[in-house]
């Protein structure tokens, strides 16, 4: 068993990380701005990343074996509005990370994402050549440079349009709004001229641990096998959760006066996640299945 620190523990990707560890024996203190926002038999110390001088005393104490790094500022429009902040984040902090692990001789797996591409020539593979727009895309850019230069040998797992339930506290994710929103019978606007690949949560966890647990590096695209327009994404929602489907108004990104740029034909190609690691990614049939499997436990939870 191995020593893990897993950043962004409060967040979607980062708290079911640590769950994932903690389950198979690790030994793993998850980091998260603030107080912890999640239970679960794994520790929490609370780290503001983007206090370089803070991180890597933190870090040492901890002692790491590795490190997965999912801790992101990931709101498009708030980046485009706070690029100091964004900076700071996606930069700064993955900076400090990478620095730390490098002279540690602990291993890095950096979570990037399918917005570093322009979105031009989509599904993208592991070797296309990046072309950010817009600050979150541009600083996340910047994030992945900054670990594969500061920590050589690093993993690189881009991934997309993450979704899962129970959501984050105060902010409801892709999927977790839509079946909020249609469960009350109200009407969403969805993109039909934006292509992704939406990624189950405790799928993209489980791949982030894999990389983690057999040291390997590299780019990886750990997001679901599945490309689709977020139309055809919410149709093939409101099927698996019993939802009508004529609730999904499918609309144009240009219709919307939206502040950050999003990639339009982007999504991600999984075929060497698919034949080289043992946690594949998921196809949207059983990504879906799991997704509405994990709504109905959180329900009958609150039920009783």
């Amino acid at each position: 068993m191995s020593r893990f620190v897993v950043t962004g523990a409060n967040g979607l990707v980062g708290r079911r990380a640590c769950a994932l560890l903690a389950a198979k024996g690790h030994a793993v203190v998850g980091l998260g701005r603030g107080p912890r926002r999640v239970a679960g038999a794994f520790d929490y110390e609370a780290l503001d990343l983007t206090r370089e001088a803070d991180v890597a005393p933190v870090l040492s104490r901890l002692s790491p074996e590795v490190v997965l790094h999912c801790a992101s500022m990931t709101e498009v429009d708030a980046c485009e509005k706070a690029p100091e902040a964004a900076y700071a984040a996606n930069v700064t902090a993955s900076a400090a990370v990478a620095r730390w692990a490098h002279g540690a001789h602990a291993h890095l797996v950096h979570v990037s994402t399918d917005y570093v591409f322009d979105g031009d020539a989509g599904p993208y593979g592991e070797d296309a050549v990046p072309n950010p727009r817009g600050v979150y895309a541009v600083t996340k850019h910047l994030g992945e440079q900054a670990a594969r230069v500061l920590a050589p040998g690093c993993a690189i797992a881009r991934t997309a349009v993450v979704y899962g339930w129970p959501p984050v506290e105060g902010r409801l994710n892709f999927g977790a709004w839509l079946v909020k929103t249609l469960s009350a019978g109200q009407p969403v606007k969805l993109f039909e001229d934006q292509v992704v690949s939406p990624t189950f949560a405790q799928n993209v966890a489980a791949m982030l641990v894999e990389l983690g647990e057999r040291r390997l590096g590299g780019t990886w695209n750990t997001s679901g096998a599945t490309v689709l327009d977020r139309v055809a994404f919410g149709r093939a929602l409101c099927e698996v959760f019993g939802f009508d489907a004529g609730l999904v108004v499918p609309t144009r990104m240009a219709d919307l006066k939206l502040s950050a740029p999003r990639p339009l034909r982007s999504g991600l190609r999984t075929d060497k996640a698919r034949e080289q690691l043992a946690e594949k990614p998921l196809a949207l049939a059983e990504s879906l299945r799991r997704f509405h499997a994990s709504w109905l436990q959180v329900q009958a939870g609150e039920a009783g």
